[in-house]
């Protein structure tokens, strides 16, 4: 663990199991998390107040979370099948997919103002307009369970395939290629545009974090537990490197473009840490599934 502290300030969501999963910046300078085990969707203000607003279904399962190029917040529905819209004051509509099943789960922002998305049990990537028109893409391989999505620096879309142990590339018309990971069984999930122009990426199953240029070549650092789960990862445009979470330790961990690694430790081991944002404040913010939002600030070189 480094010397240097970390402050770290907890907001209770909620202690009826709502299960915060993904937080991301909105537009209106506030959090937003998805309550994956509540049918619910989360805003904090920077002064502390929190709202909390239900959604059609409290078992659609609101999974990742993203804003939009429209000034809403879009999210994945990953236990009925759809794509849902909410406007920074709380109004909330959604647009099915055409297989309920498919298990919508990561969303971004595309280049071409709409929004992709990954289907967990669909072996597709689908693509939504802001007026709810979906397309689907398949892709090359069945069961590969794709599952975090960021656009790259070439403005094309890179996706990672859980159960492929690959990471795929799609450009906006629908061309996958496919990079195959060194580490078997290595079970990519979360991933990002890192802020030296690379994707970062997370592997749960082999602890370690990856890094890949756009032309395939990839670099792995391991992790110093192998078994802590990391799960998610972003950018950080105010320090430069990537922020991680690990799910089964309980920590938070930082990676510089150089792949050298700093962890902290969070409240409790088991905390359950999903995801995570850096904040207009430039703090940390880490959705806790046992019940809370954690600002964790960190130093700045």
């Amino acid at each position: 663990m480094p010397d240097t502290p970390v402050t770290l300030t907890r907001t209770p969501v909620g202690d009826d199991g709502c299960g915060p999963y993904a937080v991301t910046a909105g537009p209106d300078g506030a959090l937003w998390c998805t309550l994956v085990h509540a049918g619910q969707i989360a805003r904090l203000t920077p002064d502390g107040r929190l709202d909390r607003f239900p959604l059609d279904s409290a078992s659609c399962g609101p999974s990742v979370i993203t804003p939009g190029p429209d000034g809403a917040l879009w999210f994945s529905r990953l236990k009925d099948g759809r794509i849902g819209r909410i406007t920074v004051d709380g109004r909330a509509a959604s647009f099915a997919v055409p297989r309920p099943e498919s298990g919508p789960f990561g969303i971004v922002a595309g280049p071409d103002g709409a929004l992709w998305f990954t289907q967990l049990h669909g072996d597709r990537i689908g693509r939504i307009t802001v007026d709810g028109r979906v397309t689907e893409f398949p892709l090359p391989v069945s069961g590969a369970f794709p599952s975090g999505i960021t656009v790259g620096p070439d403005d094309a879309l890179w996706f990672t395939l859980n159960q492929a142990d690959a990471v795929g590339r799609m450009s906006p018309d629908g061309d996958v290629t496919l990079h195959p990971l060194p580490t078997p069984r290595a079970a990519p999930v979360g991933i990002t545009l890192g802020t030296d122009g690379a994707l970062w990426f997370v592997e749960i199953g082999a602890g370690q974090i990856g890094r890949m240029d756009t032309d395939g070549r990839t670099d792995e650092f391991p992790l110093p537990d192998r078994g802590s789960r990391p799960h998610a990862i972003v950018a950080d445009p105010v320090r430069g490197g990537c922020w991680f979470t690990e799910w089964g330790a309980g920590r938070v961990g930082h990676i510089t473009p150089a792949g050298e690694i700093s962890e902290y430790d969070l409240e409790d081991p088991g905390c359950e840490p999903h995801g995570l944002a850096v904040g207009p404040d430039g703090a940390v913010h880490v959705a806790l599934e046992t019940g809370a939002i954690l600002r964790l600030e960190a130093p700045r070189s």
